[in-house]
């Protein structure tokens, strides 16, 4: 452990050189959050045998209505690419938690559909993950409202989803 912050040792040299140091300030400690969040969340996945993009997979499929989803459906709600979902959908496969269909519909199309094995997975590595506040827990309620409102604009921004014009 450090004993002095290096993103800020990092703003203050930025500052010598070039400006927008908040923004900078900003986006280093953003991206060094998620660093931090996203291991501290895969170490909680690990022992179910998860990594956050399985177990956002799994979610996924649970909230669907029937519990399948194409898989082209599933990198667009996921936000990734389409080599990622096979990959996610093949370790989820191998593990006996999702089987692959056709599509009933679209011969071309193949259906990710969760297994009951796949849904008792997910309640018990939903429990740990509540537990540990989802590994948000060194901010209270209020604060983890104020952080989603102070991203939603930026995600708004770059076309996370399509923001109403009314509201």
């Amino acid at each position: 452990m450090l004993d002095f912050d290096p993103i800020d040792e990092a703003a203050r040299q930025w500052g010598q050189r070039w400006g927008a140091v908040p923004a900078m300030h900003a986006v280093t400690s953003l991206m060094r959050v998620q660093q931090l969040v996203l291991a501290r969340l895969d170490a909680l996945l690990k022992p179910h045998g998860l990594s956050f993009a399985r177990y956002e997979a799994l979610v996924l499929l649970v909230f669907s209505s029937r519990g399948s989803l194409p898989l082209g459906k599933m990198g667009e709600r996921l936000q990734v690419h389409p080599t990622s979902v096979t990959s996610i959908v093949r370790r989820l496969e191998s593990s006996g938690h999702i089987r692959r269909l056709p599509h009933p519909e679209d011969g071309r199309a193949v259906l990710a559909e969760i297994t009951p094995a796949g849904r008792e997975l997910v309640e018990r590595a939903t429990a740990d993950l509540v537990a540990a506040g989802f590994a948000l827990d060194s901010l209270d309620e209020a604060q983890l409202r104020e952080l989603s409102e102070l991203l939603r604009p930026v995600r708004a921004a770059a076309g996370d989803y399509e923001v109403d014009p009314s509201s």
